[in-house]
């Protein structure tokens, strides 16, 4: 395999590193990680080790249909009103103290979903009740809801018909709110119009407490680097809305789904079961709907991890129904073109191009083409022989290297429970030494550090040399997923301590 040197293109012009640690893991209070006092901790904890980036996972919203994945969202655009902090919303007068008195004992090594949901959806109406009594918010909710109106209308509508409806999937909702008849749509506004104002409120609040966060961690020299899932959920605002540009059939229901052929994680392929798009009335629009929602990220993150990056060359497409994802085939895709167009609308264009698994040339050639920073995952460097394009050696300047990913098991996790006997033999012989379970994760985070990439991230995970049980997403499982929790006594100085003085020698402060 011939491995493509290449110069960096600006996303990442100098030496730097981060860590991957998404804001539901963080330790709050009030159940899950959120935009309060212990996410501003973790961005003084990066700063105090020298780090450049803080990579999180999507922030849009999830739910318990898809264990709430954060890569399986009702919405591109809304924001996770669950991340929302308390404390702060208490801080600023939109809740008192007794409404807090309530908050039941979270565990805070995990996300317990159903009780915690529960909980902030009763102080979110109290939060609401009280934000219609302060005038000197107005102007702020105002501006905010008209420079997102493109998208915030159909979110806030979608989402207290959900409601409305007993949750049911958009496909089973009466014919004239599926079909969006304007009659029926205003009569449902009227009658909503409460719930509606108070979804558009959270993500005024959400939005309001994420920029205060992204301007701290800038101050800060931090930058934060956001991901962009491929697809959309089926039943999401995006599909109810614009069914045009996916590929629906009868009663708008999928015609074709998404997922990926076998590979490293499932011997039958994952079955995504997203609908696919219709990149040809996407291409006739000049691909709007794609352009509004990387500039909303862009707006978000300094820089955006688009996830699944071959799908915009060509997309695995299974018939709905299938079981399994084997029986699929590859769909032709307009990358140049859609980057080009991207490249005028936006200007430059900060992105990082998701390429793990088997990737085609073509697939490398218009990465090349664009100049996009690529990946590189440790975990996959020490199968096969010395031309694996994740071995250090093969590494370039313009990529970001990873230990491991949210979908990849720890380092430790790895190399106890995962790693075949010929993996561990090339790892020691690459290390030039046999390394015990226990220091296996510091021993490829130098790696990653003295790699000649641009930039290198180490999850959290990795960085205090967990195992398995510490681990986000295991790609072939629906269950258990995206609840771990990092505990607050890891905010340490010793580990930052450890983690500054790596970035030191390797020259990545």
């Amino acid at each position: 395999m011939k491995i493509h040197k290449r110069q960096s293109n600006g996303v990442f012009s100098k030496r730097g590193s981060g860590v991957l640690l998404h804001v539901s893991c963080l330790p709050a209070r009030y159940g899950i990680g959120d935009f309060g006092p212990s996410s501003y901790k973790f961005a003084d904890f990066l700063a105090s080790a020298k780090q450049s980036y803080w990579q999180v996972l999507p922030l849009t919203p999830t739910n318990y249909v898809h264990e709430y994945s954060p890569y399986n969202s009702l919405s591109a655009f809304a924001g996770n009103k669950y991340l929302i902090s308390p404390t702060f919303m208490m801080r600023d007068g939109l809740l008192r103290c007794s409404d807090l008195k309530s908050a039941p004992d979270f565990s805070n090594r995990t996300v317990q979903f159903p009780k915690m949901i529960s909980f902030k959806n009763k102080i979110f109406k109290q939060g609401y009740r009280h934000f219609r009594n302060k005038t000197k918010e107005c102007a702020g909710y105002e501006k905010f809801c008209k420079d997102n109106k493109s998208w915030l209308e159909d979110f806030a509508l979608f989402v207290a018909l959900k409601n409305h409806l007993n949750g049911r999937h958009w496909t089973r909702w009466p014919a004239g709110i599926r079909h969006r008849d304007p009659k029926e749509i205003s009569s449902m506004k009227d009658s909503l119009a409460e719930h509606i104002e108070r979804e558009k409120f959270l993500q005024y609040v959400f939005s309001k407490q994420w920029y205060a966060l992204k301007s701290y961690c800038s101050n800060k020299g931090i930058k934060i680097i956001g991901d962009i899932p491929m697809y959309v959920d089926f039943d999401s605002v995006d599909v109810w809305v614009y069914p045009q540009i996916f590929k629906l059939g009868r009663e708008r229901r999928p015609a074709f789904v998404s997922g990926v052929p076998p590979d490293y994680f499932s011997e039958n392929g994952q079955l995504w079961g997203n609908p696919v798009y219709r990149w040809d009335v996407l291409k006739s629009t000049g691909y709007q709907w794609w352009i509004q929602r990387i500039g909303h990220n862009l707006k978000h993150f300094d820089v955006v991890r688009l996830d699944h990056f071959r799908g915009f060359v060509a997309y695995w497409q299974v018939a709905q129904g299938a079981t399994t994802a084997k029986r699929g085939r590859w769909v032709k895709a307009p990358a140049e073109h859609f980057l080009q167009t991207l490249r005028s609308e936006l200007g430059r264009l900060p992105l990082i191009a998701e390429d793990l698994g088997t990737i085609t040339p073509d697939v490398r050639e218009i990465i090349r083409r664009f100049n996009l920073p690529g990946m590189r995952v440790l975990l996959f460097a020490f199968g096969g022989d010395e031309t694996n394009p994740y071995l250090p050696h093969n590494h370039e300047k313009n990529c970001v290297v990873y230990t491991g990913t949210h979908d990849n098991n720890t380092v430790r996790g790895w190399f106890v429970n995962e790693s075949s006997r010929s993996e561990r033999q090339r790892l020691f012989a690459y290390l030039g030494k046999k390394v015990a379970a226990g220091r296996v994760h510091e021993e490829l985070m130098r790696v990653a550090m003295r790699s000649v990439a641009d930039t290198a991230i180490v999850p959290m995970q990795d960085i205090l040399g967990l195992g398995s049980t510490a681990r986000m997403n295991r790609p072939a499982s629906i269950r258990g997923n995206w609840r771990w929790r990092l505990l607050p006594k890891y905010l340490n100085s010793t580990v930052a301590g450890g983690l500054l003085a790596m970035t030191q020698v390797y020259g990545r402060v």
